[in-house]
């Protein structure tokens, strides 16, 4: 078998051997992948299910962002129109991201979308069918910078204080909400987590974030009394329902994982209840707890640590979300201001 080239090492002069694909498991030769190199229905099928084994067999890409780009992918044929792939100039490409502004996507969507297209591109260099990444040479627009939904103190304990009796399997959901604010991880990761990854005895957690990197996040005493609670009353009697399925903290009704759909949904409804601002989502409290640790004096580097931050630049928000914050209480209380 012949090993393909990262993209980062890309050769332009390599080819594959004539009749052999990157990609062993693939039963499709070249010619069925790109019978005439065209954008139609058929052959874009074909593009996206070759690129997406490549996200997953060569990059190692989390499944959600495989999932995103395929998503992405579908979008960028669809604006695409039947055109063919190897005679795009960056002129023309230009043209996508004002299609999906029209399309009335966020900003950050829009960013997502330009940078699968680049690894899109890149795929195709190393397939042969384009000579140059023209999408490299696509920029985006320069992002604003979003102040993400932040709770106060006093906010985020009144939310986590709202599951209760009657309310079915409040626990589950006290517990839900508290390792939410109390880890900052991500509602995919709270979702896989694993009775496994709970070190309740030694105060902390093991999150599995994007590309399954594990990382240790500490864990404070309410956290740890609400979790124990859950485990103690509610969840033996889901992990009966759900049988062998029951392998994770967080279980449905019907014992089996809880979904980050549903996670969502729950929180929406706990929000709804105390009144909280529509945009409120599980991503609310991952921000206020950078937010709420950065305003207390932590190193930037630790909070990047504790998110799971590849960059320490996608951190540094949250140093603007405090900065904004204080910039309120000047404009309100300085008789200068």
């Amino acid at each position: 078998m012949t090993a393909c080239p990262k993209a980062s090492q890309l050769d332009k002069k390599w080819r594959p051997p004539f009749g052999k694909t990157c990609f062993p498991a693939m039963a499709i030769s070249r010619k069925q992948i790109r019978p005439r190199r065209a954008a139609s229905a058929e052959n874009a099928s074909r593009w996206r299910e070759a690129f997406v084994r490549y996200l997953r067999t060569e990059c190692h890409m989390a499944e959600n962002t495989v999932v995103a780009y395929e998503r992405d992918l579908r979008r960028f044929f669809a604006w695409l129109n039947g055109r063919r792939i190897e005679g795009l100039s960056i002129s023309d490409l230009s043209g996508y991201p004002a299609w999906l502004t029209e399309q009335q996507l966020a900003p950050a969507s829009i960013s997502r979308h330009v940078v699968s297209l680049k690894v899109f591109f890149r795929y195709l260099q190393l397939e042969g069918v384009v000579s140059n990444n023209q999408a490299d040479l696509l920029g985006t627009q320069k992002l604003w910078q979003r102040v993400p939904t932040v709770l106060s103190a006093v906010e985020v304990d009144s939310l986590l204080a709202t599951p209760k009796p009657p309310r079915p399997w409040w626990r589950r959901d006290r517990a839900m909400l508290e390792m939410l604010y109390a880890t900052g991880c991500r509602v995919s990761e709270l979702s896989l987590l694993r009775p496994r990854d709970l070190h309740l005895d030694d105060r902390y957690c093991l999150c599995h974030g994007k590309g399954d990197k594990q990382r240790v996040v500490p864990l404070g005493r309410r956290a740890i009394e609400a979790v124990e609670a859950y485990l103690q009353y509610e969840r033996p009697k889901l992990a009966e329902r759900g049988g062998e399925l029951a392998q994770f903290v967080l279980l449905s009704s019907r014992g089996v994982r809880l979904r980050r759909e549903r996670i969502w949904e729950l929180i929406k409804l706990y929000a709804n209840q105390l009144g909280c601002p529509a945009e409120l989502s599980p991503h609310s409290l991952r921000h206020s707890f950078a937010t709420h640790l950065l305003a207390g004096g932590a190193d930037l580097r630790q909070v990047q640590e504790m998110l799971g931050h590849a960059s320490i630049a996608t951190t540094q928000i949250y140093t603007h979300v405090d900065l904004s914050r204080l910039k309120k209480v000047h404009d309100t209380f300085h008789p200068r201001a």
